[in-house]
C-alpha cells in the first residue's frame, strides 16, 4: 500500500496547521537538503515544450530515497478557468524501488517555493528587513508574503499586478493576516523603499517587470517567475549591478533563469555554497543580492519527505492500492485469474 495525500487531505492539512507554520518548518527541511547537495543526483528538469506551455518531470535521489514531480506551466490556462500550474509527485524507497508516498503538488509546490525563497532570504537579505514588494499577485503571492514573514520578519507588503482582480484577491486573502498591505499603483511604486522584492509573474515571455533604476542599495530580489527558456522578469542590468547572484542548479538555471540573458561565463554563486559558507553571501548592508530561482527537484524532494513525516499516522493521509503485489512475486498473471476460474 502507498501513502496518498490528495487535494482534500492537502487542503485540510494546510487549513488546520496553517500555511505560514508549514512554510516556516519546511524551510529547515529544504535548507538541510541543500546543505547536503553533494549526496544528490542532480538532473535538469526534463521539459516538453509546446506553443502554449510546458510539461516537465523533475527527478532526484539522495541514494536512500527517490522523488519526482510532474508539473506543467500554461500561462493562458486561467482564461479557460484552469490553473497555470498543476503538479503531483512521488517519493520512493531506493532499496526496493517501491513508492511510499504519492501526493498532489500544486498546493505543496506553492509551499515549497515559498520555503525556498525563505531559505534564500534568510541567507541573503539584510538583517532587519521588514518591507516586502510583490510584483505579481497570482497563485504564489500569498504564500510568498507569509513565507517572507516567517523567514525574515516582514511586517508590510506593497503589491502590484496588471490584473485588478488579482490585487483584489490578494487583499482579500491577506485580511486578518497581521501584515500591512498596500496596493501599489505601479511596479516602481511597489518596490520603492523595499527590503525584499519578489517577482512572481506568469507570462511566458522575456518580460521586464523590474528595471535597474528601481533597485535601491541593500535590496534583496527573489526572482521566482522566470522558469523556462524565453521567460524572464528582470532587466539584465540588474544582474550586472548585483553583488551576489545566487542560483540553484547551474546547468538548469543557465537555460531557464534570469541568467539566460547573460554570457555563458557570467559569474554566479550556488545557494548551497552560501549556506555551507563555501562562498560569500551578503557581506554589507548596502549590497544588492539576487536569488535567480527556477525551482529545482531537490526542493520537491524536501517537500515530499517533509510532508510524509508531517502527516504519517494522521487522517491527512490515506492508503491506496497502487502497486500489484502477488503472494508469489513471480506469479503476476495469477492476479488476473479469478477464484472461480482456478476451481
Amino acid at each position: 500500500m502507498v501513502q496518498f495525500v490528495g487535494v482534500p487531505q492537502m487542503r485540510r492539512w494546510i487549513a488546520t496547521v496553517g500555511a505560514e507554520p508549514i512554510v516556516a518548518a519546511m524551510m529547515d527541511a529544504v535548507e538541510e537538503d541543500l546543505r547536503h547537495w553533494r549526496r544528490f543526483d542532480k538532473t535538469a528538469r526534463i521539459a516538453s515544450h509546446s506553443p502554449v506551455g510546458v510539461i516537465e518531470l523533475m527527478p532526484t535521489s539522495d541514494g536512500a530515497q527517490y522523488a519526482f514531480k510532474y508539473v506543467n506551466g500554461h500561462p493562458s490556462n486561467p482564461s479557460r478557468g484552469l490553473q497555470t500550474v498543476t503538479a503531483f509527485g512521488v517519493l520512493a524507497d531506493v532499496s526496493s524501488g517501491y513508492p511510499v508516498l504519492m501526493a498532489e503538488m500544486t498546493l505543496l509546490t506553492a509551499l515549497r517555493t515559498a520555503a525556498t525563497s525563505g531559505v534564500a532570504a534568510r541567507a541573503l537579505a539584510r538583517p532587519g528587513s521588514t518591507h516586502l514588494a510583490l510584483i505579481g499577485a497570482g497563485s504564489q503571492a500569498e504564500f510568498q508574503a507569509l513565507g517572507m514573514r516567517a523567514a525574515v520578519g516582514i511586517e508590510s507588503v506593497a503589491v502590484w499586478d496588471t490584473d485588478p482582480a488579482a490585487l483584489d484577491k490578494f487583499e482579500r486573502n491577506m485580511r486578518g493576516s497581521g501584515l500591512r498591505v498596500r496596493r501599489a499603483s505601479s511596479a516602481a511604486d511597489a518596490v520603492a523603499g523595499a527590503d525584499v522584492i519578489t517577482t512572481c509573474t506568469a507570462d511566458k515571455t522575456n518580460a521586464t517587470v523590474l528595471t535597474a533604476d528601481m533597485i535601491e542599495p541593500g535590496v534583496h530580489v527573489n526572482a521566482i517567475g522566470g522558469d523556462c527558456p524565453g521567460k524572464t522578469e528582470l532587466e539584465a542590468a540588474i544582474l550586472t549591478q548585483a553583488d551576489v547572484v545566487a542560483i540553484e542548479f547551474e546547468p538548469q538555471t543557465r537555460i531557464e533563469g534570469e541568467i539566460q540573458q547573460m554570457p555563458a561565463n557570467f559569474p554566479v554563486t550556488a545557494l548551497w555554497d552560501v549556506l555551507n559558507r563555501e562562498a560569500p553571501g551578503r557581506t554589507a548592508d548596502a549590497q544588492i543580492t539576487v536569488f535567480d530561482s527556477v525551482g529545482f527537484a531537490m526542493e520537491d524532494f524536501s517537500a515530499l519527505r517533509f510532508l510524509l513525516a508531517s502527516v504519517h499516522g494522521t487522517d491527512f493521509v490515506e492508503e491506496i492500492d497502487l502497486i500489484a503485489d502477488p503472494a508469489d512475486p513471480k506469479d503476476l498473471f495469477g492476479l488476473t485469474v479469478t477464484e472461480h476460474a482456478r476451481a
